[in-house]
């Protein structure tokens, strides 16, 4: 099989599908984590502090409605082809799920933890870390769990337009120019089970330990 043999070492455009996925993963991380980092961050504030909720509410929304792929002669505009633009895609892409589950997780809860903890004295960072953020947990990891599949996909179609000659997607874009179909599917193949592995591995024994943890209900 083809897939056996690129896990043999057999190059795929000139690098390993070790490389070409080293590559990729390391792409999407970078963009993720940016994108994570500003939703949570955005969501926190905007979903207690609503001025803030009201003002920038449609901006996000807007940016929720553009496709991933619709930011590429942006990224090509303002960045050029490399590194840099793929980076920029996937962030753009998952930010707007993060920032809209935390947003409206913060606003879901319950009042009564909010006023428990106001007569307690607490202060806003005790507010944020002990109340606002253990809250909105459940749609924090909904968030994350959407905004990492965003990105993932965005991730392969922008290293098949302005990668810089490693990756997945560039990768199964090179295989049909020569019509080597057996490696594109080895390679859609490997997309599938890193999506898989991230979502047992990672989301779910997250979102476990923050029920237990926390003591919440899962979200339906």
């Amino acid at each position: 099989m083809k897939l056996t043999a690129l896990l043999g070492g057999q190059t795929l455009s000139d690098h390993t599908l070790y490389r070409h996925l080293a590559d990729s993963i390391v792409r999407w991380l970078a963009g993720f984590v940016m994108a994570a980092i500003a939703g949570v961050v955005y969501g926190l504030f905007a979903g207690w502090w609503r001025p803030l909720e009201s003002a920038t509410y449609s901006i996000i929304h807007i940016l929720q409605l553009i496709p991933g792929l619709a930011w590429i002669p942006v990224a090509i505009l303002v960045f050029g082809i490399g590194e840099t633009a793929t980076v920029f895609m996937i962030t753009m892409t998952a930010f707007p799920p993060v920032a809209i589950n935390v947003l409206n997780g913060v606003k879901r809860l319950d009042t009564t933890f909010v006023r428990a903890a106001q007569m307690m004295g607490a202060g806003q960072i005790t507010m944020l870390f002990k109340v606002l953020l253990p809250g909105a947990m459940p749609s924090i990891i909904s968030g994350l769990r959407i905004g990492l599949g965003n990105g993932w996909r965005v991730l392969v179609a922008a290293e098949m337009i302005v990668g810089a000659g490693t990756g997945l997607g560039y990768s199964i874009i090179q295989a049909r120019w020569t019509l080597d179909y057996a490696s594109a599917f080895a390679c859609l193949c490997v997309i599938c089970v890193i999506g898989l592995l991230i979502e047992h591995l990672v989301f779910n024994p997250l979102e476990k330990r923050t029920v237990e943890r926390w003591s919440l209900q899962r979200e339906e």
